[in-house]
């Protein structure tokens, strides 16, 4: 009688979809060094493809980037601790710091320089928001010697900000709520941020308005620190299935942001 052969089954063999390919030990060394996926996140007052809220209740996260965490934890089996930032200028800045692993930015040439991009999960549209009483009413008006607009530092809307409006003063802050309280005491007349922050903070400065024009159309996609192809690689097919199961969809619309429009496939 023949001996019965058994052959091991790598774990990418049996997980189909909507699982997709398992992550082997050299993709892990990239993904989670510590043995922790580590994520840098944006906080700030208003939700958004990348903004974070902080939550009073809990003292946690909540927020598409925070869903799309959690979903990577469960799927590699590992923990995820987060790492907060004010805004994706700081996050890139950190990059070769070794301080995280995955992070969730728009996409833009500067930021090349710091990190890999890989698949996108949302179209990013970024505008004004104008000051109560202000005159502009469309991007030529913000384009005027004289006219004070307000960004996060180093963001790839503050970059396009600047393009766009050469002819203004453009303000670097440290974070949105910064911004806010230079509007609120009249030191500005607009704030440069993406469509959906601004939806979350008219509320909370009576009188201001959103212009309906963009100064910028991007996308906003998963990213690692350079130098990790294996970890980007495996991180773009989990986002890739992430739009096509209806994960990125459902994030969006559970913390209030049903219009956003999901990136296509492969994107």
């Amino acid at each position: 009688m023949k001996p019965i052969r058994l052959f091991a089954i790598m774990p990418w063999l049996i997980c189909a979809s909507p699982c997709g390919l398992a992550a082997d030990e050299a993709v892990l060394k990239e993904l989670a060094p510590t043995g922790t996926i580590r994520v840098a996140i944006a906080v700030g007052p208003a939700p958004s493809g990348i903004y974070m809220l902080k939550d009073a209740s809990t003292r946690g996260y909540k927020g598409v980037t925070i869903d799309l965490s959690e979903a990577l934890s469960r799927k590699l089996g590992l923990p995820v601790t987060y790492v907060p930032f004010l805004g994706s200028g700081d996050i890139q800045n950190s990059a070769a710091a070794g301080t995280w692993d995955v992070t969730f930015m728009p996409v833009d040439d500067e930021r090349r320089k710091f990190v890999d991009f890989g698949s996108s999960y949302h179209l990013l549209q970024s505008t004004y928001i104008v000051a109560p009483g202000s005159k502009i009413a469309s991007l030529a008006d913000a384009n005027v010697h004289g006219v004070r607009i307000a960004g996060v530092k180093d963001t790839a809307t503050f970059r396009a900000s600047n393009r766009a409006a050469p002819s203004a003063t453009h303000f670097a802050v440290g974070g949105v709520d910064e911004a806010i309280e230079m509007m609120r005491v009249g030191k500005i007349d607009a704030i440069a941020l993406g469509r959906a922050s601004l939806g979350g903070l008219v509320a909370r400065i009576a009188g201001a308005r959103i212009l309906d024009e963009s100064f910028m159309n991007s996308t906003t996609a998963v990213a690692v620190p350079k130098g990790r192809p294996l970890a980007l690689t495996y991180l773009s097919t989990f986002i890739e299935e992430a739009k096509a199961s209806g994960l990125v969809r459902r994030a969006f619309d559970g913390i209030g942001l049903k219009a956003e429009q999901v990136a296509p496939p492969n994107k």
